[in-house]
């Protein structure tokens, strides 16, 4: 039996349970680690092979590291501080001071290109969402302007521009200049289960095609999806058409009281409510785990990051079914 370090005996006998370490405890039960774990192993060890020097950290470890990252929006060397400076987080890691160092910022930057080169978040995002039964039968799709960088002028000459992958757009009277996060959310799990990044200027319905699934019976989205028909090769005016698309406001209004237009209010209320749960995951992603700016420049790397975000905020939403707590990200 390994014995435990003077710090880890006095941390384990405070009162108290944070709110972090209750998060960590959570978590650390609904990842599938085994599954990731296999499907990652063949790129990650590949990587390494024939090179000299030391044996690489194991995965999980690295994993771990990683999600931590995500999970309390730290910098590489921001990440390397708060393992040195909490012991929740590096008992949550497996790391022991006395005997071993934390890995440096570099090795964190490594694994994270790692992942970009092999599309590795993709594939946790996947098996993620496989190690949750699918119970839909039908859903809810729709895409947020979901990061931004504020500030940027609209006059501002493209050749100086931080980064020529994020483009400029408008809502109602203020501009944002970045990227879009396009989600395909379930709608009776509420579990997302397509994410599609592109640059902020493009527009919601065009991206229906990539978040709609084949054996979808219904698809919800708000009134920026009219027009979603020739997208999914349908008629608009098709019985049969899958597609519930919120109707715009002004439209409703502008009729007259009568039964029918309190019928149609009835009516989108209820469509509402149902493509309300494409916004939980974005409250996760933003509120809980503070990411509410991109990070890195490239449309690449930030669709890389979206996978992983989007993955550990399922592990949330369906660790609020099964009885696991709110799964609040504290500091």
């Amino acid at each position: 039996m390994k014995q435990i370090s003077f710090a880890q005996a006095e941390h384990q006998n405070k009162k108290k349970v944070t709110l972090r370490e209750r998060f960590l405890a959570q978590v650390n039960v609904l990842v599938p680690w085994q599954r990731l774990i296999d499907a990652l192993s063949p790129s990650y060890f590949a990587a390494s092979a024939g090179k000299w020097g030391r044996s690489p950290i194991g995965l999980e470890r690295m994993l771990r590291i990683y999600f931590l990252q995500q999970w309390y929006a730290l910098a590489d060397e921001a990440l390397e501080d708060a393992i040195y400076d909490s012991q929740a987080i590096r008992d949550f890691i497996g790391i022991d001071l006395a005997i071993e160092s934390v890995p440096d910022a570099t090795t964190l930057l490594r694994f994270r290109h790692l992942l970009e080169k092999h599309a590795l978040t993709q594939r946790i995002f996947e098996e993620i969402n496989a190690s949750w039964p699918s119970k839909a039968c039908s859903c809810a799709r729709a895409p947020r302007r979901h990061h931004h960088r504020a500030g940027r002028p609209l006059h501002q000459d493209k050749a100086k521009q931080g980064d020529p992958d994020m483009k400029q757009t408008k809502k109602g009277n203020q501009c944002y200049f970045g990227l879009k996060a396009h989600i395909g959310v379930d709608a009776v799990t509420g579990l997302t289960h397509r994410v599609v990044a592109t640059s902020a200027n493009v527009a919601d319905v065009t991206m229906a095609g990539h978040l709609v699934r084949q054996d979808d019976k219904r698809v919800y989205g708000d009134a920026g999806y009219l027009g979603v028909w020739k997208y999914l090769d349908e008629e608009k005016d098709d019985p049969d058409s899958r597609c519930c698309i919120a109707a715009k406001r002004g439209a409703i209004k502008k009729r007259e009281d009568s039964p029918l237009k309190t019928l149609l209010l009835a009516f989108e209320k209820t469509k509402a409510s149902i493509h309300a749960k494409v916004e939980h995951p974005f409250h996760v992603i933003k509120n809980l785990f503070g990411y509410r700016k991109v990070r890195y420049k490239g449309l690449a790397k930030n669709q890389t990051q979206l996978f992983t975000l989007f993955a550990l905020g399922n592990l949330v939403l369906a660790g609020r079914c099964q009885g696991h707590g709110d799964g609040v990200s504290a500091s």
